[in-house]
């Protein structure tokens, strides 16, 4: 019940998503204390009204969704690389729990190095791969999307694009596949009044803005939880819908054996489908840039 797992709370309190929340901490006092406070809100909110519950993993039994925020966070001026190795014995710690009390679950990872963290329960569980989503880079494309929003003045929901890869300083931007209500982003800016793209820009900026944030108040926990609440609601509802999550490729795209953020369809099964995208030569250079990078970290992990 950090930040991040807090506010994922509050978006399905307010929601008609779950009908039971419970929530576990190592503090457990905190975790009560927040499904209190959290109680009090259910009073205004017309939603589902869902049970809340603070306890520990017996509670969490059959679960539908296991989220995993757990982790040791980002000191100032660290990257997300540097936890790696104590994050790892976490998640082998919590993803024996969840197998033990749901094995039938879909289980969310949101601790980072987040990709890396998944492979690790993918790894040291009988999951299979289709219900370990890792976080990837969602969040990261919900930042994209903002800015270009920005830019040229409209809803971010009417930019359409990703950033693939995995949730680091090598994720990339498949500008092949974006546009602005249908159009390539660079003919939407030329025939409604919008100044150029500067890709290298927005990449930049995209990649940075968390670590601003982080630096400005201490964590990131908005776009993180409304991006967990994103795929929950997908899962829940059996949406189909295509998102940019990190799942274990197995020959797609190339690589085998790692997790990667790659568009995939989900639904109530979890991962239904990995979307196949043809990139430009340049885009395929940052896509084994960023495989690379996945590889020196799953060493880390003694993947």
């Amino acid at each position: 019940m950090g930040a991040v797992g807090t506010e994922v709370v509050g978006h399905l309190v307010a929601s008609t998503v779950a009908s039971e929340i419970v929530a576990v901490d190592q503090n457990a006092v905190k975790a009560q204390a927040e499904i209190w406070d959290f109680a009090h809100t259910t009073a205004f909110i017309y939603a589902k009204n869902p049970k809340l519950v603070a306890g520990g993993w017996a509670e969490t039994a059959g679960s539908d969704i296991v989220v995993i925020t757990a982790g040791a966070q980002l000191k100032q001026g660290e990257s997300r690389d540097a936890l790696v190795g104590i994050n790892s014995k976490v998640i082998q710690d919590l993803i024996a729990r969840a197998q033990a009390t749901s094995p039938d679950a879909i289980v969310l990872m949101v601790t980072n190095p987040v990709d890396v963290m998944a492979q690790v329960a993918v790894t040291h569980s009988s999951f299979p791969k289709e219900r370990v989503i890792s976080l990837g880079t969602i969040v990261d494309t919900a930042r994209f999307m903002r800015i270009v929003s920005d830019h040229v003045g409209i809803d971010p929901k009417n930019i359409f694009g990703y950033v693939l890869g995995d949730h680091s300083h090598t994720g990339f931007i498949p500008w092949s596949l974006c546009n602005v209500c249908g159009l390539d982003i660079d003919t939407y800016c030329a025939l409604n009044g919008a100044g150029p793209l500067d890709r290298a820009a927005v990449r930049a900026r995209v990649l940075q803005i968390g670590l601003d944030i982080f630096a400005g108040k201490g964590n990131t926990n908005h776009g993180i939880a409304a991006s967990v609440f994103r795929i929950i609601r997908a899962v829940a509802g059996n949406e189909r819908s295509v998102l940019p999550v990190g799942t274990l490729l197995e020959g797609e795209y190339g690589v085998d054996g790692a997790v990667m953020s790659v568009p995939c369809v989900i639904g109530r099964s979890g991962v239904q489908r990995i979307i196949a995208c043809r990139f430009t030569q340049e885009e395929q250079a940052a896509f084994e840039v960023s495989h690379a990078h996945v590889r020196e970290l799953m060493a880390l992990a003694d993947l």
